[in-house]
């Protein structure tokens, strides 16, 4: 069978698969293996499969996962998060919007313990959905500014997308995790943005909140200090050097039980929920890093990658007209896909001819994950607009997608601004490491 048609009807399977709902890890394994045994044999697609899971499970950087989930998981079930949104609504909250703002600025501040999306929005959902229900904010933008929020654990640092990023292309963990840091400072200031925008068009829909002394603003900083020290410790552990992205993530979970149970906040039914929902998020992140592993050797020896790059450079689009080929081609994508998948899938397709176009590898992982966070929240499959309808109830889905355009149009001015100076993603990069 000619490659480049077997390479095609395993895109067409994979696709096909994913549409019947089969896990995503497993369509590409089963994609993957099935693929090379037509071209290369029973044997050599057997050899494929067991030294690919092995090498995939055996990579020591894969270790920040599970560690980093962890501390996430614990601060949650201890109770942190709520501290988290205290502090920043005594700060925000008597701006217009004040509440859907503390909810972006909590939900930042989190990302940046769990590294993930969905826990992020799920975790101050919770918290901060029945107090601006309360406060009558409209269901749109409060839902939005959750939904958009969460979106923010995808790329403030310690991010699964960049850990899979990494992992997919070679490239550092630690550059990956400082190139994030600037851009998800922006993002949660145009976020905040919007907020602000919508709230002033429409104040009944965020109306402001009660000012708070500056004495009960300290109090609740200092209620927040210890997770923030946690978090400035493990970042600024790897951008100082101190110690690597895998040691500050240990570094970091450790910390946070400590904190739990000085604080006598951490119970040992707490403890075993935060276990088994780190071990459940890192199995499922282990089993697709398995199942990359499987399909790229297929599609490498198809010659799609390469194939494709060849048709990109004959449209003579030049660099930035590729790239926003490539962007679009993501967007599309993100509209049926979830973000991991997504990933997983193209990178081994796009970052050849990235990187042949001469653009920046690091550069271009915070490019490709902050379009993927533009897909979790836009329709028809946008996961973290599901999440939070969830935690909202009783708002319809049509509402909380309405309410998320703002945070869209903020995420493409970040990326237009990235794109045109690249200096906002690699500065931190850069200077910490050359």
């Amino acid at each position: 069978m000619d490659p480049i048609l077997a390479g095609l009807i395993g895109i067409a399977s994979l696709f096909l698969l994913l549409g019947l709902r089969m896990p995503v890890a497993f369509a590409m394994m089963t994609v993957g293996f099935f693929g090379y045994w037509a071209l290369e044999g029973l044997r050599s697609a057997g050899g494929v499969l067991l030294t690919e899971s092995y090498s995939a499970v055996a990579n020591y950087n894969l270790i920040v996962v599970p560690m980093f989930v962890l501390l996430g998981n614990i601060a949650s079930v201890s109770g942190f998060s709520r501290g988290l949104y205290d502090a920043a609504f005594a700060w925000v909250g008597a701006f217009r919007g004040g509440l859907a703002s503390a909810s972006v600025l909590g939900c930042a501040v989190f990302a940046a313990v769990s590294g993930s999306s969905v826990a992020t929005a799920v975790t101050l959902g919770k918290v901060a959905l029945p107090e601006m229900k309360r406060l009558g904010y409209s269901n749109s933008l409060s839902t939005g500014s959750i939904a958009a929020g969460g979106t923010l654990g995808f790329l403030i640092p310690p991010s699964t997308g960049f850990v899979l990023y990494a992992i997919l292309t070679e490239e550092s963990i630690g550059r990956l995790f400082m190139a994030g840091v600037v851009p998800g400072l922006l993002l949660t200031a145009l976020f905040m943005a919007a907020i602000w925008i919508v709230s002033y068009r429409d104040p009944k829909a965020g109306p402001r909140g009660t000012p708070v002394p500056m004495r009960e603003k300290l109090s609740h900083l200092a209620e927040a200090a210890p997770l923030l020290g946690v978090i400035l410790i493990s970042i600024g552990g790897i951008y100082l050097g101190v110690f690597t992205p895998v040691e500050a993530s240990g570094i970091g979970a450790a910390l946070v039980i400590v904190l739990a149970l000085v604080r006598r906040r951490l119970s040992f039914d707490n403890f075993k929920e935060a276990v088994r929902s780190t071990l459940s998020t890192s199995a499922m992140l282990y089993t697709i890093v398995i199942g990359a592993n499987v399909l790229n050797p297929f599609f490498a020896i198809t010659r799609i990658p390469a194939t494709l790059g060849e048709g990109l450079g004959a449209l003579d689009l030049g660099m930035y007209g590729t790239l926003a080929v490539i962007i679009l081609a993501y967007v599309l994508l993100g509209m049926f896909m979830d973000g991991l998948s997504m990933l997983v899938i193209t990178i081994p397709v796009f970052f050849p001819v990235i990187t042949a176009l001469g653009f920046d590898p690091i550069w271009f992982g915070v490019i490709a994950v902050i379009v993927i966070e533009m897909g979790m929240i836009t329709p028809p499959v946008g996961l973290n607009v599901f999440v939070v309808r969830g935690v909202a109830g009783d708002v319809p889905l049509a509402t909380v997608f309405r309410g998320i355009w703002p945070f869209l149009i903020a995420m493409i001015i970040a990326l237009l601004l990235i794109i045109a100076f690249p200096g906002i993603a690699l500065f931190l990069p850069n200077s910490m490491f050359g």
